[in-house]
């Protein structure tokens, strides 16, 4: 038996002799065991001649039946060719009999044809005289069950009867023509009632029918009537038609053959009925009064329109139903999409005015007229070339006239602009229409808001020689730079994707910039004087608290300040418009305008040293002075500023030097590079410089 292991076999053998193992106490014997393994031999010899033998008789057996198989074979293959070629005959044959058959076919279909349109045309000129007798006897016109070959035969006579002559067969024609109204009628009224009883397959038939009449079309009609019957009972007209379409979608494929055309017409009566009725209704109620509902009812109900018609989309509409509901839009919005741009610029044109207006009138203010051509061209360019206020500074009170709540007000009445203007505008006529909106954002928001702020606080700057002047224009700047970045920013979010393939891309980019680049120069303008405004407060500082003796002491030995009272007023003042100018400004306009601070700045205290004498004492007074101002200009964090306060504060140690260190000061590396005349001017204010001794050092 498999599996056979020789070893274990053996194993077993051994296992199973007396003496042969030693388990159980039994002692070991080698010759029992080796005559059970000759013993077990020769049983194995004998069994395997006797499985020999059997082997050999059934390999002689498998021979015999193997050559009896094979001639059976051969036998079957030769009946097998001989069954072939009987069948061969006999398709041959078949072949011939078929030939046969359609030949007879055809001959009797040739007579047959003739016989049937015989027959047939026998039975229409039966029914056809009964009409000419005026008395219709013939079951299929008096059965109300067989109305449909009722149908076919009285559609064949109405054929029949619109070839004869009139004035022969004119009683027959009208009775013909009356008796296919009356079937039509039954036909469409079986089809109505089969409709509200909802029975599908009746809808079916009676349709086929009708298909072959002149009023299948009224038929379609009948049928899209019903199915509006009680569709539209909700608010939600677009939602309540989706829904109708839907439905009738699933069932107009099982009852017409054209279910499309049917389901367009559907559709079509909806639009040019249902839809456009109530978009009047919503309109005209406003058109006249109300600009700002109308133009959100009129985006509403474009938007609602057309995303209805996307939905219907997915129905088969046939070819071009693209095309088709586009047609069905348009018909709706035509009279009202001609003239939206010019409402919605009237609009947005009052509607800026009015928030401006009552932002206005809320800070009880009049707005002043910005005038406008020569005299005022000439103003302008005089004051860009000079710098200087033409005509009486006004009192602004700290109002900088600019309102972040106006300016979003103006912004998000542009922003829906843009976005109505986007769905209702004619493609070719998007970028136009952009640009004129465009065109009142800059009018209203950049003209009539910041740049009228702009000059308001430009007239409220007061002159560089006003004591105790309040600056407010900065606070102007900041609001302004604000303002301006969400100008920006709906420039780019909302004007740009309608303009960005259109030639009116240039023409905007190019207004923006010139608006910019109009307010950069009164906003320059300004901070400029306003600069000159700070330098004149901190003349009157220095005027008013420094004195001669400061610097001269009548008692050297006794001075006890570290600087004077004037400089820590100064540095007070000057840290104080430093910190407003960061708060005012962003970006690199915060270093360029502390630098122009910083060298005005410095020229003013370098300009101030120079009106008074120094002692040895004040020398060193002088000295802690600069370096107070020095600490004030490192808040400025520019390297230029930085650089003139340490140069000034090398020569304030001119002031203080013995004579005889003069030339080694001087060639430092601070003042190496500087002109000998300043080095000279700063000499010359210490008390000794008339001594023949440092007039000689210094030669």
């Amino acid at each position: 038996q498999e599996p056979f292991v020789a070893d274990e076999y053996i194993e077993r053998l051994a296992w199973r002799t007396p003496g042969g193992g030693s388990r159980g106490g039994e002692a070991f014997d080698p010759k029992r065991l080796l005559e059970e393994f000759v013993n077990h031999i020769q049983e194995l010899q004998v069994m395997d001649e006797r499985i020999q033998r059997k082997v050999e008789k059934l390999e002689q057996q498998c021979q015999k039946e193997a050559k009896e198989f094979a001639k059976k074979v051969q036998e079957l293959q030769k009946s097998n060719q001989v069954a072939f070629q009987h069948f061969q005959e006999l398709d041959e044959h078949i072949s011939y009999v078929a030939t046969k058959v359609c030949h007879l076919g055809d001959q009797l279909e040739g007579v047959n044809t003739p016989r049937q349109r015989a027959v047939e045309a026998q039975k229409l000129m039966k029914y056809f005289n009964e009409f000419l007798d005026g008395e219709l006897k013939s079951d299929v016109f008096t059965n109300s069950e067989k109305i449909k070959e009722a149908a076919d035969i009285i559609q064949k006579l109405h054929l029949i009867a619109q070839e004869l002559p009139f004035d022969r067969f004119s009683d027959v024609k009208s009775k013909i023509a009356s008796k296919y109204h009356d079937l039509e009628c039954q036909l469409i009224q079986e089809f109505t009632s089969a409709q509200r009883r909802g029975e599908i397959s009746r809808m079916r038939e009676v349709a086929a029918v009708l298909l072959h009449f002149k009023g299948y079309s009224h038929c379609v009609d009948v049928y899209i009537k019903q199915c509006q019957e009680g569709a539209f009972l909700r608010n939600d007209v677009f939602e309540d038609a989706a829904i109708l379409c839907q439905r009738v979608n699933k069932q107009v494929g099982e009852i017409f053959s054209n279910p499309e055309t049917v389901l367009a017409k559907l559709i079509q009566n909806i639009f040019e009925v249902k839809l456009q009725s109530y978009v009047k209704d919503q309109l005209e109620e406003h058109r006249k009064s109300d600009a700002e509902q109308y133009l959100k009812n009129l985006y509403d109900l474009y938007t609602r329109t057309t995303n209805l018609s996307s939905k219907l989309m997915e129905f088969n509409l046939g070819t071009d139903k693209q095309t088709f509901l586009s047609k069905l839009i348009k018909a709706i919005f035509i009279s009202y999409l001609e003239n939206y741009i010019e409402v919605e610029i009237g609009y947005l044109k009052s509607r800026s005015a009015m928030i401006l207006q009552r932002y206005y009138d809320s800070k009880n203010h009049q707005k002043r007229s910005i005038g406008t051509g020569g005299i005022q061209d000439l103003k302008e360019r005089l004051r860009q070339r000079t710098n200087l206020p033409l005509g009486p500074s006004i009192d602004t009170h700290g109002e900088t006239f600019l309102s972040q709540e106006v300016v979003v007000n103006l912004l998000q009445e542009t922003k829906q602009a843009f976005e109505r203007c986007h769905r209702l505008s004619d493609p070719s006529d998007l970028p136009k229409n952009a640009f004129r909106i465009f065109s009142m954002l800059v009018e209203f928001l950049c003209t009539e808001h910041i740049d009228y702020a702009l000059e308001t606080g430009l007239a409220g700057i007061p002159s560089s020689d006003s004591k105790n002047a309040n600056l407010y224009f900065l606070d102007v700047v900041h609001q302004a730079n604000t303002i301006f970045h969400l100008f920006d920013k709906q420039f780019n979010d909302h004007l740009m994707p309608l303009i960005s393939s259109s030639p009116k891309l240039s023409e905007c980019l190019q207004k923006k910039k010139d608006i910019i680049e109009q307010m950069e120069v009164k906003l320059d303008m300004g901070i400029d004087r306003t600069l000159n405004c700070m330098i004149g407060q901190m003349k009157h500082i220095l005027a008013a608290e420094q004195k001669k003796t400061d610097f001269k002491p009548e008692d050297e030995n006794n001075v006890l300040i570290q600087y004077t009272n004037a400089c820590v007023k100064v540095c007070g003042y000057v840290r104080k418009q430093v910190e407003k100018i960061r708060n005012s400004m962003d970006g690199k306009n915060v270093d360029t305008v502390l630098m122009e601070l910083g060298v005005r700045f410095h020229r003013l205290i370098y300009e101030h040293l120079q009106q008074y004498s120094y002692s040895c004492m004040g020398g060193m007074l002088a000295i802690c002075d600069v370096a107070e101002y020095r600490k004030c200009a490192k808040d400025f964090k520019i390297a230029l500023v930085l650089q003139l306060f340490d140069t000034l504060h090398a020569l304030c140690n001119l002031l203080v030097v013995a004579p005889d260190n003069l030339k080694q000061v001087c060639s430092g590396e601070q003042l190496a590079n500087l002109d000998k005349n300043i080095l000279h001017s700063f000499v010359q204010l210490r008390v000794d410089y008339r001594s023949a001794r440092l007039a000689r050092h210094f030669s």
